[in-house]
């Protein structure tokens, strides 16, 4: 795998105003919902399969609402229909946005960490007596193995 070195930074002002544009998104979008794991799971899911399904269910419902009881709120499923497509284009959005971010946040972090790697290699090789034992030491540290807590707390 090969990838194309980042070689970029982010002004706080841009920074900040990247974080106010999520802000007005959220502000914009005031019924958004948090499902929990457990709520998300028992939900029926609307895919493009169902698509089709709904929105013809939503046709048949406004042409013949006689065969409908009382308590069906046609006016309702129509908002939910047409709030769901609505969504549809914002969401395919945002979702490559966040594939992008993602992405450039790994890659970017593994530049980063290859970068540190090699300055604690060329440390470790020509940086001992230079003043640099304890920096060495504590980064050593992320590489140390940690010992199994049973031998540990085992009296001889």
């Amino acid at each position: 795998m090969t990838t194309k070195s980042i070689s970029a930074n982010i002004s706080k002002a841009d920074r900040e105003m990247v974080m106010q544009a999520i802000a007005t998104i959220k502000e914009k979008l005031p019924f958004l919902v948090d499902l929990t794991t457990e709520e998300r799971k028992a939900l029926p899911k609307l895919g493009d399969k169902s698509r089709a399904f709904v929105s013809k269910a939503l046709e048949v419902a406004a042409q013949n609402p006689d065969f409908l009881p009382r308590s069906f709120d046609l006016d309702e499923m129509r908002r939910d229909v047409e709030l769901f497509e609505a969504l549809y284009p914002i969401l395919l959005s945002l979702t490559q946005l966040q594939e992008l971010v993602d992405d450039t946040f790994v890659a970017v972090g593994s530049e980063a960490y290859a970068a540190g790697l090699m300055v604690y290699n060329y440390a470790k090789a020509s940086g001992k007596g230079a003043g640099l034992d304890a920096a060495l030491d504590d980064m050593g540290r992320r590489f140390a193995r940690k010992s199994s807590r049973k031998a540990q707390s085992q009296p001889f």
